[in-house]
C-alpha cells in the first residue's frame, strides 16, 4: 500500500500514523501537492492530498475515507474506534472538532500567504480565527484533565486526530493557540506526540 503526500499535512501525517497503529505495512512517498504537482497529478489526476493506494491499485482520497477502509483490514483488536455507541458518537465528535481546527488553519495560511496582501479580507479572516478558536474551546471541553487516553487505555483515533491537528496549528500559526487556553489538549498532544508512531512520523 501506498500513501502519498507531505507530512506537514495533518491529513496525510493522521493516515501514517493511524497505519502504524494498525500494524498496517505501507510505504510513504512524500510527493507535495504544490512544489510536486505535476508529479503528483502523473499518480492521482485530482492532486488531492492524501492519495491512497491499495494493493489492488485502487486509488482512495480523503483521510476518512482512508481510514474507514484500513479499518477493516487491520486486527479487529487494534482499531481506532470505539466499540460503545455513546463512545464512538462522542470520539466522532472530537474528531470533527480536530478535522475543523486544521481546515481553519489551512483557511489562513492560505489567506495570509497566498493571497496578496491588498485583496485579503480582513472580516472573513477575523471569522474564520473566530470558527478556529471556537472549535480548539469545543475540543478542550472534550477533553478530561488527566494522563490517560480519551477512550480506553491506549490512543484512538479521537486522540490521534486531536494532536495531529493541535501540532499542524502550532507548526503553521505560531502562537495563535496558547497551551493556557487547552491545557487538556495540550497535555494529551504531549503525551502523543512522545510515542514512537508519532516520532517516526514527523511533520517535519
Amino acid at each position: 500500500m501506498r500513501l502519498i503526500g507531505m507530512l506537514d499535512s495533518p491529513y496525510v501525517r493522521r493516515v501514517a500514523i493511524s497505519l502504524k497503529f494498525l500494524r498496517l505495512p505501507f510505504t510513504h512517498e512524500p510527493v507535495s501537492v504544490f512544489r510536486h504537482f505535476d508529479a503528483f497529478g502523473a499518480i492521482n489526476p485530482v492532486v488531492k492530498a492524501p492519495t491512497f493506494i491499495t494493493d489492488a491499485d485502487v486509488t482512495l482520497m480523503d483521510s476518512t475515507l482512508i481510514l474507514a477502509h484500513v479499518e477493516r483490514l487491520a486486527d479487529p483488536a487494534l482499531t481506532l474506534e470505539p466499540a460503545d455507541i455513546p463512545d464512538h458518537a462522542r470520539a466522532q465528535r472530537v474528531i470533527g472538532l480536530a478535522l475543523a481546527a486544521c481546515e481553519k488553519t489551512m483557511q489562513i495560511v492560505y489567506e495570509l500567504e497566498l493571497r496578496p496582501q491588498e485583496k485579503r479580507h480582513e472580516p472573513w479572516l477575523a471569522r474564520v480565527r473566530g470558527q478556529l478558536h471556537a472549535a480548539y474551546g469545543l475540543l478542550e471541553a472534550e477533553i478530561d484533565a488527566d494522563e490517560g487516553w480519551l477512550f480506553g487505555e491506549r490512543p484512538m483515533q479521537a486522540d490521534i486526530t486531536a494532536a495531529v491537528a493541535l501540532g499542524f496549528t502550532r507548526l503553521m500559526l505560531p502562537g495563535e493557540i496558547e497551551d493556557a487556553q487547552i491545557p487538556a489538549l495540550a497535555s494529551l498532544a504531549a503525551r502523543a506526540e512522545a510515542l514512537p508512531e508519532f516520532t517516526g512520523t514527523p511533520m517535519l
